[in-house]
């Protein structure tokens, strides 16, 4: 994974269909992933939150990224999710994910145990370096403490970057919370930082981030990576559309929301599967109900006829 920097822009935090047994489905996988990088995305990020990973055993996440060595997609424009509460886990699906050619390692702190301090923390991800060390890794912190409830404080980056240079390149920050973001893109220049949702990648941007890392680009990627292309333009209308999308879907639960718009979309039931404790979206939620309210954006109407 040495030098290899994953590009700027549009990521989706790839929905992981499944199968009756729960187990993913890598046809109905690779296909999404194909749509997603050729509507908009600069990059995907699979087996993250919405991605279920955390819900799926080892077995079937090792057995997904070896899928995704072999897909033929481009792997260097692949965050792969590795974070879990266990060392040993985490060491192991890095190195698949390593090997598989990913471009990084989005990695969530240990999250169990309640109120970790600071030291404990960087004991853990030093630890997780030391022994995947070599080949470097690429890691790009996740901080979603509304899930977890423990989150990547800005004096523990500087730290394990100190410590680690070259390894520590970024983080995902799905706090809601720009200024959080804006933070680290103060603190380090350079520093690879996304934005959680698709409301602030342009203000990632132009702060010098990295764009988003979003569940609902599952579905916005063309509109969200039209509007970052034509982002010399003041369209408010197109940001308003792109905002509301989101804020509908997570209404209906982002995970269940999101494969809920998938299901319909590519006209495909599957999709609506969720793992559980997750649960498909409830009552009517459709997608002409849901672009009701959304302003028209002529340009982008084919792309979401629902496929036949």
């Amino acid at each position: 994974m040495d030098n290899v920097v994953a590009p700027k822009g549009v990521y989706a935090a790839v929905a992981t269909p499944l199968k009756a047994n729960l187990d993913p489905d890598h046809t109905r996988f690779l296909e999404h992933c194909r749509w997603l990088l050729s509507h908009g995305c600069d990059g995907l990020a699979p087996l993250g939150t919405t991605g279920e990973a955390n819900s799926i055993g080892m077995t079937g996440k090792l057995e997904l990224i070896r899928f995704l060595a072999e897909s033929g997609l481009p792997m260097r424009r692949m965050i792969i999710g590795t974070g879990s509460t266990s060392i040993e886990d985490t060491v192991e699906l890095s190195r698949a994910a390593i090997k598989a050619g990913a471009a990084g390692l989005l990695m969530l702190p240990p999250f169990y145990y309640t109120n970790p301090t600071e030291d404990g923390l960087f004991d853990y991800f030093s630890e997780v370096v030391k022994r995947l060390a070599p080949p470097q890794p690429q890691i790009y912190l996740y901080h979603i403490p509304m899930f977890t409830d423990v989150g990547i404080p800005l004096g523990l980056v500087g730290r394990l970057r100190q410590t680690f240079p070259g390894i520590f390149v970024g983080l995902k920050d799905s706090d809601g919370n720009f200024d959080y973001t804006l933070s680290f893109l103060q603190a380090f220049p350079g520093f690879a930082a996304f934005s959680g949702s698709e409301e602030f990648a342009m203000r990632n941007l132009v702060a010098g981030g990295w764009g988003c890392i979003s569940a609902t680009v599952n579905f916005s990627a063309p509109l969200v990576a039209h509007r970052i292309a034509n982002r010399s333009t003041d369209n408010r209308a197109l940001e308003e559309s792109i905002n509301q999308l989101r804020r509908k879907i997570a209404a209906a639960g982002t995970i269940s929301g999101t494969k809920a718009c998938l299901a319909q979309y590519k006209n495909d039931p599957e999709w609506k599967r969720c793992m559980p404790p997750n649960i498909e979206a409830e009552g009517d939620f459709s997608l002409s109900r849901l672009f009701e309210s959304l302003q028209p954006i002529d340009e982008l109407q084919e792309l979401y006829r629902p496929v036949r």
